[in-house]
């Protein structure tokens, strides 16, 4: 069975103090110019709009970290190679972040552990 972490209620509160005015946009439109690259490049298309712009081009990036990733470890990736390394080795985790490519919003949306020991 595969655990996966969800990050909502956190997304939430973060919008919900930028709207409140306890978080300026600089505070939460501060995406690092990597992290922008990535989403740009090989991010895929989310299912719904920025919560800060309401611009419709928010992208999902996803990362993976593993003991045994070597050369993969921290790099993003696609989805079919997501699939590739969950064949290939034990366990890894995997980072999925939503970013705006148009106001540099960025969250992590949720974390999910991967590889043979959680293949369902």
């Amino acid at each position: 069975m595969r655990r996966v972490t969800d990050y909502a209620l956190a997304r939430r509160a973060v919008l919900r103090d930028f709207r409140r005015g306890a978080l300026t946009r600089i505070d939460v439109c501060d995406a690092h110019p990597e992290l922008m690259r990535a989403a740009r490049h090989i991010g895929l298309p989310a299912s719904d709009d920025c919560p800060v712009c309401g611009n419709q081009d928010l992208r999902l990036v996803s990362y993976v970290y593993g003991d045994n990733l070597k050369q993969v470890n921290g790099r993003c990736i696609s989805i079919d190679e997501l699939a590739r390394l969950g064949a290939r080795h034990d366990e890894f985790a995997c980072y999925d972040v939503e970013v705006c490519v148009d106001c540099r919003w960025n969250h992590l949306r949720r974390s999910s552990l991967h590889g043979r020991l959680h293949a369902s």
